[in-house]
């Protein structure tokens, strides 16, 4: 996807516009698939706690996972193989998440209809904590972002439960960042946007997003890939800079703050 395909081109609004895409492309591993899965296995074996989280009950969703992962050639026989003789539920997940690269959540359906989170491997997260969705519903942790439950709220639920197996449904998100690095857990504190920012302490951080149903668990499978360029590169499209400019101008406020903008706004604006 080109750099002005990731905005809207009119005001600012969530893009919930889903794409069919195939899964075996999304999933195969990439030029930089050595560097990626090193940096995955250092998190996930220094403090495991912080990225990978599991139920009792994604145990089948993992075992789905790892067939469609070997379907896809996303993994590699050997490590297919590992997989499959990994029977502990949190060592399995956790080691998928060190072969696999893409960032991946597990959730399925509970009685009231709303889709619970049961457990996945984040190993770059955008600014969120993983252990502090494990077994809530969605509405719940998109309750966290502003506007987005009444906006969206039910048309994601429509999605998830008319997701079938053997497709995938992408999607894309994107943030502005003042850090280059992958992993932006809270808890590492990284440098955030202030009104003084330069130009070359910014980037764009688009999260590229896939859905797929669990054919014999029932469940769904959402995975996140993360790119990040250099706001210079966005700056010199002038397509893409059109867009996000306006799109930086007519954001909400409270959206503006929950992204780690607001105190930057102004500034960005300038800088492009």
């Amino acid at each position: 996807m080109s750099l002005a395909g990731l905005f809207s081109e009119g005001d600012y609004r969530f893009q919930p516009a889903l794409r069919r895409g195939s899964a075996a492309e999304f999933f195969k591993p990439t030029a930089a698939h050595t560097n990626v899965c090193a940096e995955r296995i250092r998190w996930l074996r220094s403090q495991p706690h912080l990225y990978c989280a599991t139920l009792p009950e994604v145990h089948p969703l993992l075992e789905d996972c790892v067939a469609l992962a070997a379907e896809w050639e996303s993994i590699s026989t050997d490590d297919h193989h590992s997989l499959l003789d990994t029977k502990e539920t949190s060592r399995l997940c956790a080691r998928l998440g060190e072969v696999w690269e893409p960032d991946f959540l597990l959730l399925k359906p509970n009685d009231a209809d709303d889709f619970v989170l049961l457990g996945g491997c984040v190993c770059f997260p955008s600014a969120w904590r993983l252990d502090e969705k494990l077994g809530r519903p969605l509405h719940f942790i998109h309750g966290a972002v502003p506007e987005l439950n009444p906006q969206l709220g039910r048309s994601i639920a429509s999605v998830l439960r008319a997701l079938k197996p053997d497709s995938a449904w992408l999607r894309h998100n994107w943030g502005i960042t003042g850090s280059v690095e992958l992993n932006q857990h809270p808890s590492r504190s990284l440098p955030r946007l202030n009104a003084s920012v330069a130009l070359d302490e910014v980037w764009l951080r688009v999260e590229h997003q896939a859905l797929v149903a669990l054919p014999n668990s029932h469940g769904v499978l959402f995975c996140i890939r993360i790119t990040v360029h250099p706001l210079a590169e966005v700056k010199a499209d002038e397509t893409a800079r059109g867009r996000l400019l306006h799109s930086l101008q007519t954001m909400p406020e409270n959206i503006a703050a929950y992204k780690g903008i607001a105190a930057a706004r102004g500034r960005l604006l300038e800088l492009l």
